[in-house]
């Protein structure tokens, strides 16, 4: 239909209409059954066209603007509902239809509105509400579809605003996933997936449920970041080891806010060296940038170190947020910390912490593989991924440079774009550049599937801003319980040998059963490979299925020192199959204490560590000592009662000690009074043997066989059954084991304490 003969002019209007109190109960024709016999693909208004309401002719006429490619917008209209006949005229226009007006601000002046679509279209439809029979209904009176502006395709109408609508249904699912704490992306790729549509086909965007969250929120952008600010003040007056920082701009408004807690910083002291920053969150109801610093204990957990909200996202910000980081924590930098792919945030690294090994989050660059190259390789595209995989993990870099460029010829991706920018920032990914740089499995899938579960808890406490930093706190709190109780059973529980070697053994006394897990798994493989001595101290490492190639190992025992060319000690902080053969082929039974980090220990304490000051023969009963107070914190914050008889117990153990004379001896002659019939953790071999060990003799191999009948050695009875003994049980206290405040009874035994 040409736009000519599309201008219809307006009929006659005669004294027939009715007002809306007349209607009645005449109507029988449901709404939905006429509008869905009107609302033909190729129906077009015409003049005298009915419908039973306005909201009907509007629905039609919005349906038939969408097919042309425009939106509608509610105009003029002749009365007002609940006055005289009520509203008896109404005119729907195109959404381009009249001009923009300017606005005055509160100064009087003329303020410049923003951009506006308004071109004064003329594109319009009238309906006149009419009385046939006394049976009111409305009939179009006008109509034209004149455009004065480009009308938009199918693809792209589906954007305009009046089509972005969300049904209560979606509403609702919306507002479950902002309680889970998902993002608006990770809401709308579900909701895709759900209905089964293409990405973007959605009938909203996501301005829509940013929107819509607002909506729900109902916050006050202008007093919550005040109140924000006025909490951390107040949480600072309770604790002084609270620490943040903020930022006003030149309005007086927030713009940054960083925080953290006196446990956090303490952990950082321990376990800062490697640290993940996480920036690929928002709080929707702020609009504002959420980075969560977080770390790894020696246990395998997520432990927090501090939060920053940022208005905006560049390099200024991201500046201000890593400075404050660092003031918090005395300026000590982590060795490596983890990031997303966000260049901005990459500049900011490399002024503020130069000294920092920078690394993108394999995970993160995963995720955008499908919108990259998805379409692009279709049918091959999961071959390509599986290409990558094993790239990634690929141990030398010669290796990786060739491979690449067989997997560029293989696929044809010489010019695309994605592959040209991860090879140029290849040092920030691969692991074979990474490998040098202590990481502790952080770049594991596994490990930041957990980190990305602690920040969704997080994000679930953004109710309102001005308690977020309490209820990030209670988040916080109840993650460090939660890992207490889930590190006291693994004490409890028995290790399990599968190897039978000394080292093995001498390993599961001094590392956390996770750390110790690592190990076990390098042990496993090792057999697997064949050494061969190319020079003094220097050996040669290959899978027996290897004929050439192999890495490097360097061993000098008499020195303690200790490399492969694999970098997995430095990579990860527990050697590598290739040294563990080398060692059990030297007749090396236990492991040097340079390669048994202190941050992969038992107990592992912000603290200084004692050990620097006394020499490796007491370092055993020094780790009983810690052991003891951890198995005694860990007990004592259960119940009120308990802590207090705790705090007793300890002050008069510590008046005790002080009131001690002093010695002038070395470290050599220090004498511990600590006893000696305390048992270590039981370790169960795959054979079902139960060995327990003895302080003082954690690097003699253990021989398997039969427990039964052993004659006492070093003073201490080795059985299959632990016993109770009538002496001191922990040196301090005037009882036997069976009623000691630090054992418990059987309810805490050695397991308890630590000696796994």
């Amino acid at each position: 239909m040409s736009e000519g003969a599309s201008m219809v002019m307006e009929s006659s209007e005669n004294g027939t209409d009715l007002s809306q109190d007349d209607n009645g109960t005449i109507v029988e024709m449901p709404e939905d059954t006429i509008l869905s016999q009107q609302t033909s693909v190729n129906l077009v208004p015409f003049i005298g066209q009915r419908f039973v309401s306005q909201d009907a002719a509007y629905e039609f006429y919005c349906s038939f603007a969408k097919q042309c490619g425009f939106s509608i917008r509610r105009h003029r209209t002749r009365g007002k509902d609940g006055i005289g006949r009520g509203v008896t005229r109404r005119d729907f226009t195109c959404h381009r239809g009249g001009y923009p007006q300017m606005k005055l601000s509160e100064d009087g002046k003329m303020q410049r509105n923003r951009k506006s679509s308004r071109c004064g279209c003329r594109a319009y439809m009238r309906i006149v509400k009419r009385a046939d029979f006394n049976v009111p209904e409305w009939r179009v009176t006008a109509f034209s579809n004149i455009h004065n502006h480009e009308l938009l395709k199918a693809n792209e109408v589906c954007l305009l605003p009046a089509y972005c609508t969300i049904t209560p249904d979606d509403k609702a699912r919306i507002c479950m996933f902002a309680k889970a704490g998902m993002s608006v992306r990770q809401m709308l790729r579900l909701m895709e997936l759900e209905k089964g549509i293409k990405l973007g086909c959605l009938p909203f965007t996501e301005i829509d449920v940013r929107n819509l969250l607002q909506s729900f929120r109902n916050v006050n952008r202008d007093n919550d970041p005040i109140d924000l600010i006025a909490m951390c003040k107040k949480l600072k007056d309770e604790n002084p080891n609270f620490q943040y920082d903020f930022k006003l701009d030149g309005h007086n408004r927030l713009e940054h806010i960083a925080w953290t807690y006196a446990s956090s910083v303490q952990l950082y002291v321990s376990f800062g060296d490697a640290v993940v920053f996480d920036t690929t969150h928002r709080l929707d109801a702020y609009d504002m940038l959420l980075g969560v610093w977080v770390g790894v204990d020696n246990h395998g957990m997520t432990t927090f170190f501090g939060c920053v909200l940022l208005r905006d996202e560049n390099i200024q910000s991201f500046s201000w947020g890593l400075k404050t980081f660092l003031g918090f924590m005395k300026g000590k930098a982590p060795q490596t910390l983890l990031t997303d792919q966000n260049m901005w945030l990459k500049e900011a690294i490399a002024v503020e912490m130069p000294e920092t090994k920078h690394a993108f989050s394999i995970c993160h660059i995963i995720s955008k593989f499908s919108d990259w190259f998805s379409v692009l390789l279709g049918s091959r595209y999961d071959d390509w991924k599986s290409d990558f995989y094993r790239l990634y993990g690929l141990e030398l870099l010669e290796e990786f440079e060739e491979e690449w460029r067989e997997m560029i010829d293989k696929y044809g991706l010489h010019d695309n774009k994605h592959i040209i920018s991860l090879y140029a920032l290849r040092t920030f990914w691969a692991l074979p550049f990474l490998r040098p740089y202590f990481f502790a499995g952080l770049t594991s899938l596994c490990q930041s599937e957990t980190t990305t579960t602690f920040i969704q808890r997080i994000l679930s406490a953004q109710s309102r801003l001005d308690r977020f930093v309490e209820q990030v706190a209670e988040v916080v709190e109840f993650n460090d319980r939660a890992g207490s109780k889930q590190k006291q059973p693994r004490k409890l529980q028995k290790v399990c040998l599968k190897t039978g070697s000394p080292i093995e053994s001498h390993a599961a006394t001094v590392l956390t059963p996770y750390a110790f897990g690592k190990l076990q798994e390098e042990l496993l493989l090792a057999p697997q490979y064949a050494s061969f001595v190319v020079d003094e101290g220097c050996f040669e490492v290959k899978h027996h299925t290897q004929m050439d190639g192999g890495c490097k190992v360097i061993c000098v025992l008499c020195e303690e020192q200790i490399s492969c060319s694999c970098h997995h000690f430095e990579f990860a902080g527990i050697l590598c199959r290739h040294v563990l053969r080398v060692l059990s082929s030297n007749n090396c039974f236990h492991i040097p204490d340079p390669y048994l980090p202190s941050r992969w220990r038992l107990n592992s304490s912000s603290s200084i560590n004692p050990l620097s000051n006394a020499t490796r023969e007491h370092s055993e009963k020094i780790q009983l000592l810690e052991s003891l107070t951890s198995a005694l914190i860990a007990e004592s914050i259960e119940t009120k009662e308990r802590l207090d008889v705790a705090c007793e117990q300890t002050a008069m153990v510590l008046s005790h000690i002080k009131d001690l004379p002093r010695t002038t001896q070395s470290a050599n002659d220090i004498v511990y009074n600590c006893p000696s019939d305390l048992i270590l953790p039981e370790v169960e071999d795959t054979d079902g043997i139960v060995r327990s060990f003895t302080m003082g003799t954690s690097h003699e191999p253990l021989t398997s066989g039969k427990l039964k009948d052993r004659r006492p050695r070093d003073g201490i009875d080795i059985t299959r059954k632990r016993r109770h003994y009538s002496d001191s049980c922990c040196g301090h206290f005037e009882h036997d084991s069976s009623d000691c405040p630090m054992m418990e009874g059987d309810n805490l035994n050695g397991d308890a304490l630590g000696y796994i």
